[in-house]
């Protein structure tokens, strides 16, 4: 049996690829703060299953290929209370944020074109690049300019004939910078000056703690390139339900994007039922959540400023802080406290940032922590954090 070279391609998730580590440690009986996984703890809210439960449709039957319309009408409703104005016909629903990148990517690029990123960048942006044989070209910017993006110059350094999207997520995953104004006035700029389509990658829109939030749907002039993805899952905290969309209103785009629609028939009816309930959920839940995880970012970035030698970004948003740690390796490290260090039989997991680079060396001490446990949990891992630092033999 023959396995593609493209497959073959793909690199394992940095998120997710030292699950079987953690697993062994917690058959030993270790307990483990997963920092590693961006699977928020707060509750679902109930109106998600009680939609659910209230289905009763004597079948369930394949759904509309681009989306059931209460789900499409709630979505656009949400999107004007943002003030953005959206068409049906501009919303198509996806099985998750990842699936309306996959489809984008597929839709926008030819093999061997090129996607221009901002490293560290989301790790399954590379996976859905090399799925479809498409090129990531990064864009560095670094843990001393709080990853904010570089100028426009250096920006279009990196512009060939190739390049067809500018892929960036705001809020920062896995930074946590919030873009600018200035910033997002400058990608306008570029996306216009070459004719790029812009995926905006949204997802994390709820989750600012300093100032205000600005979407690229903002930019009217946009509204023949842009492409935001959207989800569900962080935002209600319903990361397993796995619905997303995408929404554009270049008719040439979503006509295609209604083809790929079509041809994985439809998204999950339940799921989408329960979906559109979420989108009811009053805003006072998304205030609470917001200010939750204010709190969890600052109990950790209070944590991380006691330990010696390690150097921790700011984050504005999303529920990341990328850190750089006094080690030579933070992905030996991660599987040194998974297999031989704990505390009292507790443990850390975290994923190694060099997974969020394209640049080969970049982010070997390096790695994402995920602030989403209550904050007495936050507090002890740093505390697990520290200690494993201090113990461990390939320190700097």
């Amino acid at each position: 049996m023959n396995i593609s070279k493209r497959v073959q391609a793909l690199t394992t998730s940095p998120i997710r690829r030292l699950t079987p580590y953690a697993t062994a440690a917690k058959a030993k009986g270790k307990k483990i703060y997963h920092l590693n996984i961006g699977q928020p703890d707060i509750e679902t809210p109930a109106q998600f299953m009680d939609s659910i439960r209230k289905f009763d449709d004597k079948v369930v039957a394949y759904g509309n290929s681009q989306g059931e319309l209460p789900l499409i009408h709630a979505i656009k409703k949400y999107y004007k209370e943002w003030n953005m104005d959206f068409e049906d016909s501009d919303i198509y629903v996806t099985n998750g944020g990842s699936e309306a990148l996959a489809l984008a990517v597929m839709t926008l690029c030819d093999p061997g074109d090129e996607l221009l990123v901002f490293e560290p960048y989301y790790a399954n942006y590379n996976s859905f690049a090399r799925t479809y044989n498409v090129n990531i070209n990064a864009v560095p910017t670094s843990a001393e300019e709080g990853y904010h993006l570089p100028s426009k110059e250096v920006i279009e350094k990196h512009i060939t004939p190739k390049t067809k999207a500018i892929l960036l997520t705001n809020p920062g995953n896995p930074t946590g910078v919030v873009y600018t104004m200035d910033e997002m006035k400058m990608i306008v700029e570029i996306v216009l000056k070459y004719d790029l389509a812009l995926i905006a990658d949204e997802v994390y829109r709820e989750f600012v703690y300093d100032g205000e939030y600005h979407s690229f749907g903002y930019f009217k002039e946009l509204d023949n390139n842009l492409i935001i993805v959207d989800s569900v899952s962080k935002r209600y905290s319903a990361c397993g339900a796995r619905i997303g969309c995408l929404v554009s209103k270049n008719k040439q785009f979503t006509t295609e994007i209604l083809k790929c629609c079509q041809a994985r028939l439809c998204c999950p009816m339940l799921e989408q039922v329960g979906a559109a309930a979420l989108y009811t959920t009053p805003t006072s839940y998304l205030q609470e959540v917001n200010q939750e995880y204010k709190k969890r970012r600052d109990t950790i970035a209070a944590g991380l400023a006691k330990i010696p030698g390690l150097m921790s970004s700011n984050p504005k948003g999303a529920f990341y802080v990328m850190v750089k740690l006094p080690v030579d390796d933070a992905e030996k490290f991660a599987i040194w406290m998974l297999e031989e260090f704990d505390v009292n039989g507790e443990t850390v997991m975290f994923a190694p940032g060099n997974g969020f680079y394209d640049t080969p060396g970049c982010g070997v001490d390096e790695a994402r922590l995920a602030y989403v446990l209550n904050c007495e949990d936050l507090e002890k891992a740093m505390e697990i954090l520290a200690a494993g630092l201090a113990a461990y033999p390939g320190k700097k």
